[in-house]
């Protein structure tokens, strides 16, 4: 008899085994009780309804992890319209007090504001990789200029990188020329890192 069909004869009574057990469980009164009661409840009892139905979580970082300098882009919203021109007076005390610190943030190299593939000292970090998130229509809080430190570079890849360096708030550096963009914003930025590490 060829090893698969042994295999199959020794393993095929243990499945039913399983199965059958698995059947009588999910069918006792309690356990189905139980299920109901959890499908019912939401998967976040602290996420609003109106996230959930954006499918939306936002996960800020916790003290402990602000202390050892690991963000995310959840840290750096404040409110503000997409498009509108930015007020200094709209940075939140959380946001202000990360500027001048060694962060850790993760996020997407954006491939359209690159002129090369290697060695590549400046690039713009979002969120995600959807081309919105940098430039007209976008959030300010959710692109990071990244500012490679003098001799230190980085390639492009299309995965999720993690940059490490100085976090800096620069209100003058990435105003719109005039201080006028497309559907009167007046940044492009206003978040850099100065980069030691992309990993």
């Amino acid at each position: 008899m060829p090893w698969y069909k042994i295999s199959l004869a020794v393993l095929l009574p243990f499945s039913l085994l399983t199965v059958t057990a698995a059947t009588s469980y999910a069918d006792s009164p309690k356990t189905a009780s139980t299920a109901a009661e959890t499908s019912k409840k939401p998967a976040d009892t602290d996420q609003s309804t109106e996230d959930r139905t954006k499918g939306v979580v936002e996960r800020k970082s916790s003290e402990a992890s602000i202390a050892k300098g690991d963000i995310t882009f959840d840290d750096l919203k404040f409110d503000i319209e997409k498009d509108a021109a930015f007020e200094k007076s709209a940075l939140t005390p959380d946001v202000k007090r990360l500027d001048g610190i060694k962060v850790k943030l993760r996020g997407y190299i954006l491939p359209s504001t690159l002129f090369k593939d290697t060695d590549i000292d400046q690039f713009v970090l979002v969120r995600d990789n959807q081309e919105c998130c940098f430039g007209p229509g976008a959030a300010l809080f959710d692109c990071v200029i990244v500012e490679m430190l003098p001799g230190r570079t980085t390639d492009f890849v299309t995965r999720p990188v993690t940059v490490e360096g100085k976090f800096k708030i620069d209100t003058e550096k990435y105003k719109y020329p005039g201080g006028k963009g497309p559907g009167g914003a007046s940044h492009f930025a206003i978040f850099k890192i100065e980069g030691m590490n992309v990993k």
